[in-house]
């Protein structure tokens, strides 16, 4: 996955699974061009609530507040560049680790 520093905001790039059962980041989406933060989030895709709950997903995972959370790019796409102020790419990285079992249970 694609993860750049740029003047002390990190910028990647999510793709957006909306109306999905539940929030969630889930690894990394191959696109072919890198690879993007795969983000599902419960709310629909009308009026930037998707948008809005990427934002906040993200925040709360990166331990930000979600004004530090900006949408650069793909506001009405599913796939978007994101930008995240306060962080770092070994931040971001972690992300992807996964957060199941071989059980498909939830580490505690």
């Amino acid at each position: 996955m694609d993860i750049r520093d740029n003047n002390g905001e990190i910028e990647f790039r999510v793709r957006v699974a909306p109306r999905a059962s539940r929030d969630a980041i889930e690894g990394v989406y191959d696109d072919g061009q890198g690879g993007a933060l795969k983000v599902r989030v419960t709310a629909p895709p009308t009026d930037g609530r998707a948008n809005e709950v990427v934002r906040r997903l993200l925040a709360e995972r990166l331990n930000v507040g979600v004004s530090a959370v900006r949408i650069l790019a793909g506001e009405q796409s599913r796939t978007k560049r994101v930008a995240v102020a306060g962080v770092t790419a070994a931040q971001v990285r972690n992300l992807i680790e996964p957060t199941e079992t071989k059980g498909g249970k939830p580490h505690a």
